[in-house]
């Protein structure tokens, strides 16, 4: 059976649902503020009370409804509690004797069964409608089409009919709500169980070895919206983050262009692509142009297009970068990337290579 789960639901139907890694999971936002807050455009904190897009938009205001008629379930029961610990304490002059005892209330009975299935049933036709405009809404012609791999513990983005691969950054046009422009997203698994949500654009939805999910956005303010894999998937889970950048239709389009861009070959960085194409990086990236194929491993066409390397682990600079290559535990204990263990030199001229992949 296909498990393809919205997480929202649960909090809609009143079920706790069972989310694994919740601490890595609080962790991992916390990282992704963090590192975010710092860096030359300050993303979007994962909030998923400031909806921006359709179908988290749906999932807020669903959450909304089902957390007032909860808080009025409780402010009534919480009122009958008080008066009747009130009313019917024990007075000073109490003899003991058990006071008369009433059996066979019909009408309370009919009010403490019907009530509850009037208030289910409400809760189950919200949320079923809910649930039925997101995953049975429309694709328009000018959707944007990206599939979402999810690896441990980093996340490729591939644009099929763009001709676009990229790593942890979803890059995504702006949907104007009078020329819808969603994003559909098929959701894939190279290896375990992962989750992609990003609060303030969508709900959950598990990426599942060997079966397909889909989710779809349509962000209506430009920004940058920070993501998190929700489902325990190994050591590196809490830091399996990922960025999603939306942007106006041009930047967009400038973004595809770029993108669709082979590698940039300089004479003066031959050694460092020399070094790259005779070791087993090959085996894991790839890099247009070169002899470099890989599939486990982020496409490093484009590296330095991005603000972050290690799924957002740490900011897209040279110093990271070097030390990225020289020992991944450092920043990502755990992570499947080996370290090169090359010399000083070696690893210079390799990351002197790769700072020209833009």
């Amino acid at each position: 059976m296909v498990r393809r789960r919205v997480h929202n639901r649960a909090l809609v139907q009143g079920i706790g649902s069972k989310v694994s890694g919740l601490g890595g999971l609080i962790a991992g936002f916390l990282l992704a503020a963090s590192l975010c807050f710092g860096g030359p455009a300050n993303p979007s904190p994962p909030n998923m009370f400031r909806p921006a897009s359709t179908p988290a938009d749906a999932i807020f205001h669903i959450s909304i409804f089902v957390l007032i008629i909860s808080g009025v379930i409780f402010a009534v029961v919480f009122w009958l509690l008080v008066y009747v610990l009130v009313k019917f304490r024990r007075s000073a002059g109490d003899d003991g004797r058990e006071p008369p005892q009433v059996y066979g209330s019909n009408q309370v009975e009919l009010a403490w069964t019907v009530l509850p299935i009037l208030v289910v049933f409400v809760l189950f036709l919200a949320t079923a409608r809910v649930i039925h405009s997101i995953e049975d809404a429309r694709k328009p012609p000018e959707a944007v089409e990206v599939i979402a791999i999810g690896h441990q513990f980093w996340w490729e983005f591939r644009y099929p009919s763009l001709g676009v691969v990229t790593a942890n950054e979803l890059h995504v046009p702006v949907s104007d709500p009078a020329h819808p422009t969603p994003t559909f997203i098929r959701l894939l698994s190279a290896d375990t169980d992962h989750s992609f949500w990003v609060p303030r654009l969508a709900g959950k939805t598990d990426l599942i070895p060997n079966r397909t999910n889909n989710t779809w956005i349509d962000p209506h303010e430009v920004g940058i919206y920070v993501g998190q894999c929700a489902q325990y998937c190994g050591t590196q889970h809490a830091k399996m983050l990922l960025r999603v950048y939306v942007e106006p239709p041009d930047q967009f389009k400038r973004w595809v262009q770029e993108e669709s861009k082979p590698a940039q070959v300089s004479d003066a960085f031959s050694e460092g692509r020399r070094i790259f194409e005779s070791m087993a990086c090959i085996n894991c990236h790839a890099i247009s142009g070169t002899v470099a194929d890989g599939r486990f491993g982020p496409d490093l066409t484009h590296l330095m297009s991005r603000e972050t390397i290690a799924s957002g682990a740490a900011s897209n600079t040279p110093e990271n970068l070097r030390l990225w290559i020289h020992d991944p535990d450092a920043i990502k204990p755990g992570s499947l990337m080996p370290a090169m263990k090359l010399t000083d030199q070696d690893l210079d001229a390799l990351t002197a290579y790769l700072e020209t992949l833009r």
